[in-house]
């Protein structure tokens, strides 16, 4: 089943398209290099799918353009371009057995019997339905139907693999277990795949990269770990997991900066603040992720205290979640802000509704981002006092 490694690459170039006054889809470009596993992330609505329908040939993009190995795909018909698609509902036929669904795009081929049969039966043992060739999709439950649709995708070699929010049907434990089915399947045979959910942790899990959307345009590529520790804007950091979001006025403290927000007043990096394009005087926002801050009894930070790699709020616990391996603490803090922290169960404190807390983060910790879409006027905060 595997493929030479050159085979896969696909290049979109500019790709948009609008629905009478809905716009759908803005300018988006995107390099996969061959036996990528890149995931298309994003809320309904985000663009997510109609890019994937525009590269699998089933919409015509108004503008831009699909490259699959240096082949213009754009005005070619879908069942021409040598792409395999999985979808959501899976689209299997009920009155077929699984060996006749996974065999149908090779009979459309008009490939011979035996050479059918050698890859029917090398697919099903490679997604474990071996002898399950004769059930039908009815005998089958939710995750063993989701292989079968795999399968038919993987059959026939194509040049690229689609998949469109394939495990939304499935409950959470069967779902995680798929995760890594598919990601083992997909490693074993080299397939290029573009993978649409808008479940963030499945994107993280499975991705060797992941595209963010956001209002019909593409806001970042990156790693998991690009998109979640560096993200470039106030969206993908509040999209992609939980944080804590300060919004406020970057002002300069000496050789450092802080953010002034309502009746806060927090060090922020340097570093951060310059990867971000923002100076002292400006608008930003603040993102920190729940499991970089620590909570402690008042005064327990202050015995760290006073450092300028150390920022603190002081606040009440409104509520404490059990979580199994963590508790999450929400934060009622001064000046109106909420924090999320995450803590371990060994050790935890200051876990007790209605407690007086501090909440501490190293400033590196914190994610520097603008506090808008920088295509949209910003509309002036109000001033802010300092804390």
């Amino acid at each position: 089943m595997n493929r030479p490694p050159a085979i896969g690459q696909l290049r979109i170039e500019a790709l948009s398209k609008q629905y009478s006054d809905t716009v759908a889809l803005k300018e988006a470009s995107l390099q996969v290099e061959a036996g990528e596993f890149i995931t298309l992330l994003g809320p309904s609505g985000s663009g997510k799918t109609t890019t994937l329908k525009i590269v699998a040939g089933f919409i015509r993009p108004d503008t831009g353009k699909v490259v699959l190995d240096g082949k213009d795909l754009t005005d070619v018909p879908p069942h021409l371009r040598d792409i395999g698609m999985v979808f959501q509902n899976y689209a299997l036929f009920p009155h077929l057995t699984v060996t006749r669904n996974v065999a149908f795009p090779l009979e459309m081929r008009r490939l011979p019997r035996a050479e059918i049969r050698r890859r029917v039966e090398a697919t099903l043992g490679l997604v474990q339905l071996a002898g399950f060739g004769e059930r039908r999709p009815r005998e089958l439950s939710g995750g063993q139907q989701q292989r079968v649709a795999l399968a038919r995708a993987l059959v026939f070699q194509p040049r690229l693999l689609l998949m469109d929010e394939p495990l939304g049907a499935l409950d959470r434990k069967l779902r995680e277990a798929m995760q890594l089915e598919i990601i083992n399947i997909c490693r074993e045979v080299g397939h290029t795949v573009l993978y649409v959910t808008h479940d963030q942790e499945e994107a993280l899990a499975m991705s060797n990269r992941i595209a963010v959307f956001h209002d019909g345009r593409i806001e970042q590529v990156g790693t998991p770990e690009d998109v979640y520790q560096r993200p470039v804007s106030l969206f993908v950091a509040t999209f992609i997991g939980e944080s804590t979001t300060f919004l406020g006025r970057l002002q300069q403290a000496g050789s450092g900066l802080r953010l002034v927000a309502g009746g806060l007043s927090l060090p922020v990096s340097t570093a951060g603040a310059r990867r971000a394009d923002i100076a002292a005087g400006a608008p930003a926002a603040l993102v920190v992720r729940p499991e970089a801050m620590s909570i402690r009894p008042v005064d327990g930070c202050g015995r760290a205290g006073g450092s300028p790699h150390l920022a603190t709020a002081r606040g009440r616990v409104q509520n404490c979640v059990y979580l199994g391996s963590v508790r999450k603490n929400v934060i009622a803090l001064e000046g109106g802000n909420t924090a999320l922290v995450r803590v371990a169960l060994e050790g935890a404190s200051g876990g007790e509704p209605g407690r007086e807390v501090e909440i501490c983060w190293d400033i590196e910790a914190g994610i520097v981002v603008p506090p808008h879409d920088r295509s949209v006027p910003v509309t002036p905060l109000p001033a802010e006092r300092e804390g």
